[in-house]
């Protein structure tokens, strides 16, 4: 018999390195390998330029208090970390429960047979609902049209037009894993070289400063005016452009966040009509995130108006796309990634390169999909679900209007805060005055002034929040964004007093 070791000795190639030891994987001494390790000098260099504050070095901060938390003598004055960083309702230790009716439809398209082996469990609406889901996709498993599920996108065409009274188009909704990967596609396929430039609202939401740096394109920001609830200004963008203008930079889009992200701010229609006219002048693309139109606190008086709408009514010809998701508004379903845009006034030329583009992701994720059939099409009256969804989602609006009055109200009253009341959107963005020992304070530390404050305010209270510095602001003011999701409004914002409190006695004001 042919033992192991004669094996290896009779495959031996005659050229076999001597530098192979027998009996070893490792290279000899004699052999000097000359692979570089891989660096920074050697990554995409807009990499380094991205910057995402959001899930920056507070959060990390934050993860690291949580995790130390779970040791028996952590040593930290405070108990648990709030992540009032970022807008996800469902994350643990808030308030917001998934809807009963979308977790469903969710758990039957996961698992078919639930049907019939929890007949009861589930209302008559939401076992039709999966069935008839489950014959358009199959399983949930397989890839999707790249596009998404036509049938959800003619269900999402459907919303549109009851929405806003005006017809849309399925071929023109595409699906995606989340807003943001439609915003970050659009900015992409609109950058032509560094000398193209998208005009950004300040205070904007990172994700477009992030885009833009990644896809070597310019940010060309505007400011949004604070002392009038945070409108915008047409003035402000037209400035933005004649300034590209002289620094040869072109201006191909311009973006709007309807309701205002940080800032809350809705938009009243006769903005909107000069902000079409403006797109139109300067042909610009319009770039509508409206993914919080849900999220309204004063819906009698501040109402929501789709860019949409208004090119419909207008019989505009901008390009305009506009952004939706799942992960706000009353559903909440961040983790599931689900969202769409829909193109208006778009050639088919155009249409088939976003839909190439779309094509090399393959799909958007399916169970995302079938969150969007949800939020687009939720139980009608007359429904066995209908009741129990008004009453989750009633409960859900009037909670989020009632945090964000009353936080409002109490940073207010605070020395050196101002707070615009927020119509709209998840968050409060509140102006804080630092004092020059504070300022002096955050510079030997190598922090921005509001960073300063907001990192203090995580170490002392657990309470984690993004300075403004991370969303553009004017220079020499600073704010913090923090979101009116949190739990136990009276502990919660008695934390943020108390510190502000103790910091103002420390510093001034």
């Amino acid at each position: 018999m042919t033992t192991p070791s004669a094996v290896r000795h009779l495959s031996r190639p005659a050229s076999f390195p001597s530098i192979f030891c027998r009996g070893s994987n490792r290279l000899s001494s004699t052999y000097a390998p000359t692979m570089r390790p891989l660096t920074l000098d050697l990554l995409n260099p807009t990499v380094a330029k991205v910057e995402y504050a959001v899930r920056g070095e507070l959060a990390i901060k934050a993860e690291e208090y949580r995790e130390k938390l779970k040791e028996g003598n952590h040593g930290l004055p405070f108990d648990k970390v709030i992540s009032s960083n970022i807008g996800n309702p469902q994350q643990k230790g808030l308030e917001q429960l998934p809807i009963t009716f979308t977790r469903q439809v969710a758990a039957l398209m996961e698992w078919p047979a639930l049907a019939e082996l929890a007949p009861n469990a589930f209302p008559k609406d939401v076992i039709a609902r999966a069935k008839e889901l489950s014959q358009e996709i199959g399983s949930i498993g397989a890839y999707s049209h790249s596009q998404g599920v036509p049938f959800i996108r003619k269900s999402v065409a459907k919303f549109i037009e009851n929405r806003d009274g005006y017809p849309s188009n399925p071929g023109h909704i595409f699906l995606t894993g989340g807003a943001s990967a439609g915003v970050s596609l659009l900015i992409s396929m609109l950058i032509q070289s560094p000398k193209s430039g998208i005009l950004i609202p300040i205070p904007q939401y990172p994700l477009y400063t992030a885009t833009l740096a990644q896809h070597d394109g310019a940010a060309l920001p505007y400011h949004l005016d604070e002392s009038s609830g945070w409108s915008t200004s047409v003035e402000s963008i037209e400035a933005a452009i004649q300034k590209a203008k002289e620094e040869g930079v072109e201006s191909k889009a311009l973006v709007i966040i309807n309701p205002g992200n940080p800032t809350g701010a809705l938009l009243d229609e006769a903005t909107q009509v000069k902000l079409i006219e403006l797109c139109e002048k300067h042909s610009l693309v319009l770039l509508a995130d409206e993914v919080y139109q849900d999220n309204l606190h004063q819906r009698k008086s501040h109402p929501f108006t789709s860019f949409k709408k208004v090119v419909a009514q207008t019989q505009s010809p901008v390009a305009l796309v506009s952004f939706h998701s799942i992960s706000k508004g009353v559903s909440g379903e961040c983790g599931r990634r689900g969202g769409y845009f829909e193109c208006t006034n778009f050639s088919d030329e155009i249409l088939a390169q976003i839909y190439k583009m779309v094509s090399v992701g393959l799909c958007p994720p399916v169970s995302g999909q079938i969150g969007v059939d949800s939020m687009v099409r939720p139980p009608k009256p007359g429904d066995e679900s209908y009741e129990l969804w008004k009453k989750e989602t009633d409960t859900i609006h009037e909670a989020l209007a009632s945090r964000t009055k009353t936080m409002a109200a109490r940073l207010n009253a605070l020395p050196g805060v101002s707070c615009v009341d927020s119509p709209g959107a998840l968050y409060l963005y509140p102006q804080i005055l630092l004092s020059e020992k504070a300022r002096d304070a955050a510079r030997q530390a190598g922090k921005e002034p509001d960073a300063f404050y907001a990192l203090a305010l995580l170490d002392e209270t657990g309470i984690c929040v993004v300075p403004g510095s991370g969303f553009g602001q004017k220079e020499g003011e600073w704010h913090y964004r923090l979101t009116c999701l949190c739990p136990g409004v009276d502990e919660y914002v008695g934390k943020l007093e108390n510190f502000h409190k103790s910091f103002v006695q420390k510093y001034g004001v």
